[in-house]
């Protein structure tokens, strides 16, 4: 084995998850135990931190605060939406994050976080390559939207999947408490893929699931949608509506930015979305008259509900940050940790870690396979399910106080080179 010594940087980016620290924990307590690892840091809010010169000394956490990762939600070193222009544009940031890894000797680089993340990973790597800097560099995957190129799903969806399926569950049976007509349109997170809305249909094998389901993987048809939310309503006076913040009409144009144009936008171009319940509601409104109507935006709630996580998810989560660590100091850099999905021989899901190239991660999409999306394009088959189903399985034990949650409160104490 190659043999590198010096101190470990992880950092978390992107939107966060219920599980993200349990992968950060995953990094930290592993690089805390390896006997090549000098110090570990933690990057305040993401690469930020590194350039803004603002590290946490893990070793300085208490063991047990630093185990409550393991069940705390949100991003418990802060993260960011930052993103590094190429450095043959502009190299003034790798510039600035040598020095700083110069300055800490810092010979290990984990970047948490999703898509871009794993962009701004791959820039650091190839950067630190071409400028002769010894640093294994390795991406720890993190996304709810499940959309990463080459890994079977990704820690932070199954949490936030199961989270939306009971919701829609709980939203089925309050929806027919009374003997009146009711529709309630639910917008659930998933820009371009339609992962975490697919989920919603999981909850019709408990007999509590959506009549309609509409995803970004299918073009959105406003008449076939109103068409469809009118047929079921004639028919049983109650329509459960789960559809994605992102789906786009045939030519592109998000169904959100319509009387929207003006939307801002994020540092990496994005669309903020949001509103799209809303906007739907005002066109079922238009076409059936005065009907009692709610549109139900999940927004944050998916994301960070700690309480209704996959245990499975945890672990897993845990699990990546790590083999990352593992992977790194075993001489392995420029890769993402990813999943792969087998059944043993009595039929029961594993998942296996294997090591992806960053370059082939980075800014590619995963989105579902139009072959488990009905023929309608508004409800999924049963692949869908079978899919999901082993990813949700397990309940967190999360410790509490006073009957409530306790989360992990970290010292946060400053970084000195």
């Amino acid at each position: 084995m190659n043999i590198l010594r010096g101190a470990a940087i992880v950092g978390q980016s992107g939107g966060p998850t219920s599980v993200i620290n349990a992968s950060a924990y995953g990094v930290i307590r592993t690089a805390l135990n390896s006997p090549h690892i000098t110090n570990v840091y933690g990057a305040a809010n993401g690469i930020r931190g590194v350039l803004d010169d603002v590290l946490y000394d893990m070793g300085q956490e208490d063991a047990y605060e630093l185990s409550l990762l393991l069940h705390t939600p949100s991003s418990a070193l802060g993260s960011c939406r930052y993103k590094l222009k190429p450095s043959e544009v502009d190299d003034t940031d790798y510039r600035r994050i040598l020095e700083i890894f110069q300055k800490y000797d810092v010979r290990y680089f984990f970047y948490n976080g999703g898509n871009d993340s794993m962009d701004t990973c791959n820039k650091i790597s190839k950067y630190l390559q071409k400028a002769g800097y010894d640093c294994r560099v390795i991406g720890v995957p993190k996304t709810v939207d499940n959309d990463l190129w080459g890994t079977d799903h990704c820690p932070g969806f199954a949490s936030a999947a199961k989270y939306i399926v009971t919701s829609l569950m709980e939203l089925y049976l309050d929806a027919r408490v009374y003997d009146t007509p009711m529709i309630c349109i639910v917008e659930i997170m998933g820009r371009h893929a339609g992962w975490l809305t697919a989920a919603a249909s999981v909850a019709s094998l408990a007999g509590c699931g959506p009549d309609l389901v509409y995803l970004p993987e299918v073009p959105f048809d406003v008449t076939k949608f109103l068409n469809d939310v009118e047929r079921v309503y004639k028919a049983t006076g109650k329509v459960l509506v789960a559809v994605s913040e992102g789906v786009a009409d045939a030519g592109g144009k998000l169904i959100a930015e319509y009387g929207a144009e003006d939307a801002p936008v994020d540092s990496f171009g994005h669309k903020q979305l949001g509103g799209l319940a809303a906007t739907l509601g005002n066109m079922v409104r238009d076409r059936l008259g005065t009907v009692k109507l709610r549109g139900i935006e999940l927004s944050l709630l998916q994301r960070c509900a700690a309480h209704c996580a996959s245990e499975t998810d945890v672990q897993e989560s845990f699990l990546a940050g790590k083999t990352a660590v593992e992977s790194a100091v075993s001489g392995i850099t420029d890769k993402m940790v990813a999943f792969a999905r087998r059944y043993d021989e009595n039929g029961q899901y594993v998942c296996d870690m294997v090591l992806l190239d960053l370059a082939n991660v980075a800014n590619t999409e995963k989105k579902v396979p139009r072959e488990w999306i009905n023929a309608e394009g508004n409800g999924l088959l049963s692949n869908f399910a079978d899919y999901l189903l082993p990813l949700i399985q397990g309940e967190p034990q999360l410790a509490r106080e006073n009957g409530l949650p306790r989360f992990a409160r970290l010292k946060k104490i400053r970084a000195k080179a």
